[in-house]
Formats: C-alpha cells, structure tokens, sequence
C-alpha cells in the first residue's frame, strides 16, 4: 500500500468519525419526524464533511483554478437550482465541482447522478447516500421519484449527471448506450431526457461545464492530490436556461448531442490555443474557511483520542495495541479503495462498456 495513502489515514479517520456517525445520527433522530429539517441539518452537516476534501485541493495541493464564464453565469451561480452538464476529462471533475460549489455557497447542497455501486464506497458513498445523491438503478421509475423529491428542497442545490461519461466520440456513445441497454439503464442521452423531463418544472438552469488541464500542467489525480502535487485547471461554465429547451424527447435528445459536439469543439479549441477564447480568467481564490474546518476538526479528534488513550488500555497491552493497528489498516485500505474508485479509467461506464463489447 502507498505510503501516500498512510499518510491520508487522519483525514480517514476524520471522515469516519465526524461523517458516518453524525450522518447516521442526523437520519435516525431527525428525519423520521421531519424531512425538511433533516435535510437543513444534513445540508450544514455534511459541509463539514466536504469542506475537508475542498482542503485538500485548495491547501494541502494547492491546486490553481480559473474559471471562465460570462456575467449572467456569474450572477446566477448559487442562486437557483441547476443541472451540471460537465466533461470527464480527469480523475477530479467531481472534486472541481465541488471547489466550485463551495465558492457559490451550495457545497452541502451540492448533488450527483451517481452509479448504483457508488453508494458502498466505504464512508464517502454512505454519506452521498445519507444526503440524498441519486443513484442509478435497473428501476428507472425509482430514480423518477428521486428526482421529484428534489422539488421541496430546502436551498438552491446543483446537481451533476455525467450524460455521456466521456468525450463525445461515436465508438464510445455506441459502447456507452449498449452497456447500458444490457444493465437495464437508460442510455446516456436517455438518462438526460428523463432528468430533464423530471426537473425542468422547478430547475430553472443547466450549467454546461467544460473542465481542462493546460499542455504545460500535470493531469490532477487524487493520488497526485494526496501526495500534495500542485496543478493546473481551467474551467468553462455557461447558463442555458430551461426555458430554452425543447419540449419533445427528440429534441431534447439532439439539443444533449449539440451540447456535447460544442464542448468537443471548444475542448479541441483549447488544446490548440490554450485558452477558451477571448474573456480573461477569473481567479476564484482560496478561502479559508476549509483550513478552519479542517484544523477544527484536528484539533477536537485529536484531544478526544489522548483522553481516550488515557482512559482505556488501547496502547497499554498488546490486545489495544492490535485493535489500534487494525483501525488504522481499515482506514488506510478504504482510502486505497477511495483513491482506485476516483480513476476515471476505472470509473467510466464507456470504457467497461467497449471491453464487454469487443467480448460479445
């Protein structure tokens, strides 16, 4: 196991304990008697949670960010539901989504369309679940009901959905749709047309992103984060209001590939010149406030861990001794898994859509 990886097992451990148990205890006392304040409580509670993954990116990588966008984008960022139409261009889109929700002030509102198996990705996906991520299952009209549910939702929240999981390229939309008709799961621009069938009454916007890496810069990847590499990344964001698109499920199929061939465009645009067209980046700054949560936090764990240590036998007998070493393992191996689970080659639904194809 990486060493990088050991060196994360206090941020696992901070996971652990401030993230499972306070999720579990928020949706045990509170939402049974009230969804709505289970959801303002959850909403607070897992910005704590989040915040310490934003640390990572912004303090302990340092990771530089630009965004490009023009004002409306601007002025409606935060302020209203939206749909995040984004690119999979590295292991951390997801990671950069929440940078930038954080800086809009949703990041506890900040939701995903997720893979069904992503809900057991021990601690980080139990707390996806606990805080109302949608995940997508072989029953389509549970996911409708998921998306309904959104309707009541406390504060403005994003939500992603990857429509396509990679860039647009005939092969991997053809191997993409099959895999998915063969699991039962709507195809990529299905998946898109249902969402939006779903939302569009009380989501007003879709927000299409385009994340890129500069020639120059290393690719970012959570292992590379972990290890404290500094990078690069630009992002393009755009409003396209609801109201823009078309009514019919055809349409809405054709306006989901335009979107995805125009990003394609504006991506190979990029590499070409390095930069998005003419507006000047935006600096989106480092707040401090992930460093305050994160030292917070390190400061309570760690004076309840040397009274726990004081009071108990944990390092005092071989038997805690044990015990300890095993927590510690635990933690370092769901971090292992968590870093393996963020790699977009292994992650995307189109490139273990291509392998089952080329085997049939």
């Amino acid at each position: 196991m990486a060493i990088e990886e050991l060196a994360a097992v206090p941020l696992g451990l901070l996971f652990l304990l401030s993230g499972l148990i306070v999720n579990a205890a928020c949706y045990v006392t509170i939402r049974p008697f009230s969804k709505s304040m289970y959801r303002m409580v959850n909403i607070k509670v897992v910005e704590l949670l989040w915040y310490q993954i934003v640390w990572l990116f912004d303090w302990w990588a340092g990771m530089h960010v630009e965004l490009f966008a023009d004002f409306e984008t601007l002025q409606s960022m935060g302020k209203e539901h939206a749909l995040i139409m984004s690119n999979h261009q590295s292991d951390i889109d997801w990671l950069v989504g929440w940078v930038f929700a954080q800086r809009s002030g949703c990041l506890g509102s900040s939701l995903a369309i997720m893979k069904n198996s992503s809900k057991f990705l021990p601690v980080v996906g139990w707390s996806m679940w606990f805080t109302e991520f949608l995940f997508i299952e072989r029953s389509w009209d549970k996911m409708k009901k998921s998306l309904q549910q959104l309707k009541d939702f406390p504060q403005p929240f994003w939500l992603a959905l990857f429509a396509e999981g990679t860039r647009f390229t005939h092969t991997k939309l053809l191997a993409a749709q099959k895999y998915a008709a063969l699991q039962g799961l709507p195809i990529p621009r299905n998946g898109f047309v249902s969402t939006v069938n779903n939302i569009r009454s009380f989501v007003p916007a879709i927000y299409d992103v385009i994340v890129a890496v500069p020639k120059t810069s290393s690719s970012p990847t959570m292992l590379r984060i972990l290890k404290g590499e500094s990078s690069v990344v630009h992002v393009h964001i755009k409003r396209h209001s609801m109201e823009e698109l078309p009514q019919t499920d055809e349409g809405l199929a054709l306006w989901c590939k335009d979107l995805f061939v125009a990003k394609d465009a504006l991506l190979d645009r990029y590499l070409a010149e390095g930069t998005f067209g003419t507006k000047a980046p935006i600096p989106i700054g480092r707040p401090i406030i992930s460093l305050l949560v994160v030292m917070s936090w390190s400061c309570l764990l760690t004076s309840a861990a040397f009274r726990l240590f004081e009071w108990s036998t944990l390092l005092s007998t071989w038997n805690g001794i044990l015990c300890s070493s095993f927590c510690v393992l635990l933690v370092a191996v769901i971090m292992h898994i968590f870093v393996l689970f963020s790699q977009s080659d292994r992650s995307t639904a189109a490139t273990v859509a291509s392998t089952r194809v080329k085997d049939d």
